[in-house]
């Protein structure tokens, strides 16, 4: 069921269908949509309606394949419970900049939660479903293949679930537009792009600076300099223990029992080895 399946919303979605459905009837189902046997499915004005090829069975006296026609309709939310809904999502920034750039907030449920309400399905309550087929168990095969499509289509598009709930993307868009924070996210994802301007080169060109007659310099002492360099450099001074290792360590590390500084003691220490080498060259 991966397949049709690979978000939260579609999973939320097939677990609805598989708490009220046979599960016989679902595996049929998914395999009438893995096969090709939904001819035609279109989504439109709140409803699922498809035509999908039956089975050949001479038994029942069929022996041409049929053509049935499905349709499937989830039950609309009140405008007015939409209103109450948009108004608890405009409260929220995280909702409404991921609504504005239709993506799925993960925590969209919660809102509709709170008002008593659901955006995906929760009960064959949610389903209106209908089938010319013979078969009087609802839902039949049929009507399940065309739900595991419909489950993929959610996949790729979570607001074909606000469009069967009874508001389409437009107007869910323009009710959050209006609010104050949509009007300032609404803003920022519009902002016009600058386009980037054309260029000959990537490299700054150079140009050519007049000199001041006070700031001119003479061959020699463009190379030599004004002022004469040191003919020595001072040697620096050598620190008194080099070693951070020791440094790191404190005037008082753990293990150091006495009560004389260790970096101190240290520091005699590196004396007379440097007294004893200078006096053994």
């Amino acid at each position: 069921m991966g397949q049709f399946s690979r978000t939260w919303w579609g999973k939320r979605f097939i677990d609805a269908l598989e708490a009220f459905t046979d599960p016989g009837r679902l595996g049929r189902g998914r395999s009438y949509a893995v096969n090709g046997r939904i001819r035609s499915y279109t989504i439109a004005n709140g409803k699922v309606t498809a035509k999908v090829r039956g089975s050949v069975n001479p038994y029942f006296g069929v022996y041409k394949e049929p053509l049935y026609d499905t349709e499937i309709t989830i039950t609309a939310i009140k405008p007015v419970d939409w209103t109450k809904i948009i108004s608890k999502i405009s409260m929220r920034a995280d909702l409404v900049t991921k609504l504005l750039m239709n993506e799925m907030p993960d925590a969209i449920e919660d809102v509709f939660i709170s008002l008593g309400l659901y955006l995906l399905p929760h009960s064959q309550r949610d389903f209106e479903t209908d089938c010319s087929c013979p078969d009087y168990s609802n839902p039949c095969k049929h009507i399940a293949g065309v739900y595991y499509l419909l489950a993929s289509a959610l996949d790729n598009d979570p607001f074909i679930m606000f469009e069967l709930r009874g508001l389409s993307r437009e107007k869910l868009h323009a009710e959050l537009a209006q609010s104050p924070l949509g009007q300032i996210l609404a803003s920022s994802l519009n902002a016009e792009e600058i386009s980037p301007e054309p260029t000959d080169t990537y490299y700054t060109r150079s140009t050519r600076e007049p000199i001041a007659e006070t700031d001119a310099v003479t061959h020699k002492e463009f190379w030599t300099g004004k002022q004469r360099l040191p003919t020595s450099i001072p040697a620096a001074a050598q620190a008194s223990v080099p070693a951070l290792l020791i440094k790191k360590q404190g005037d008082y590390p753990p293990f150091w029992h006495k009560d004389s500084s260790f970096i101190g003691t240290m520091e005699e220490l590196y004396d007379r080895v440097r007294t004893k080498s200078k006096q053994m060259k």
